[in-house]
């Protein structure tokens, strides 16, 4: 044979092929691993370890001059975000976003970036106070609410009716307002970060009844708490603040960490 006769071995092809098949079998393997984790605080655990290793922080395209982000640079807004919207799937919650949600109590009446995770607290009368049954009800919903990173809303509603004489609210957004001050301090005293919290009242103007049934009409004195799909560092700073904290790899200003 002659030196430059074309050397037997196997195509370069095959190799490449054979790297692919073994990264595809990778895949699956990790997503049969992910899909048996059972537990919240295992999941949590897993998402905080894929943020660490692949959110933007530690992108090297996070060092690239220019505007543009690299394709990464909301994982870390968005490893909690799915999650948050549907809790308890693998125990047969909800996968699909929808005005009912995995809490049958639910219901959003506005169109908007909330999402199906939350609870109504329901009043008596004229009441701003918090009974031990509706602490319960918060105590619940606040371990669903906690270790994340979205925004929380808190909309206060009054029954549409004229408030007694002698009431000591203003006017029903007065009464809406105080029944959200009421809820935001006890979730508060239950370790939620205020920051995440934002209060808004409605006053009378949205009843989820309006007929004269007297059983239907005790569900629009109420509290709506839901999550939102809003993060809370998303919305303090400006564009370039916002931007610099995020090459600093965390918070500034007189942000908490």
């Amino acid at each position: 044979m002659g030196d430059d006769d074309d050397a037997v071995g196997i195509p370069e092809w095959v190799v490449t092929f054979g790297d692919m098949m073994s990264l595809l079998l990778t895949f699956f393997i990790m997503l049969v691993s992910m899909s048996e984790i059972k537990k919240e605080e295992h999941f949590q655990a897993l998402v905080e370890s894929f943020r660490r290793q692949f959110g933007h922080d530690d992108s090297m395209n996070s060092v690239v001059a220019g505007t543009a982000q690299p394709r990464n640079s909301h994982l870390s807004n968005l490893a909690t975000m799915g999650r948050a919207k549907r809790f308890s799937t693998q125990e047969g919650g909800d996968k699909v976003k929808a005005p009912v949600g995995d809490s049958p109590q639910v219901r959003i009446i506005r169109p908007g970036s909330s999402t199906a995770v939350g609870t109504v607290i329901y009043f008596s009368g004229e009441s701003a106070k918090l009974t031990d049954e509706m602490k319960r009800d918060l105590q619940a919903q606040a371990q669903e609410f906690g270790g994340k990173p979205q925004k929380i809303e808190i909309r206060g509603h009054a029954a549409p009716k004229p408030l007694a004489p002698g009431a000591p609210f203003v006017d029903h957004y007065d009464l809406g307002y105080e029944r959200c001050r009421a809820v935001m301090d006890f979730l508060v005293s239950l370790g939620i970060d205020p920051r995440r919290i934002r209060i808004s009242t409605a006053g009378k103007n949205e009843p989820i009844h309006i007929g004269t049934d007297p059983l239907k009409s005790k569900q629009n004195p109420r509290v709506e708490v839901f999550l939102l799909d809003e993060v809370v560092d998303d919305l303090v700073g400006s564009g370039a603040e916002q931007s610099q904290r995020i090459t600093n790899g965390g918070p500034t200003g007189d942000t908490k960490p």
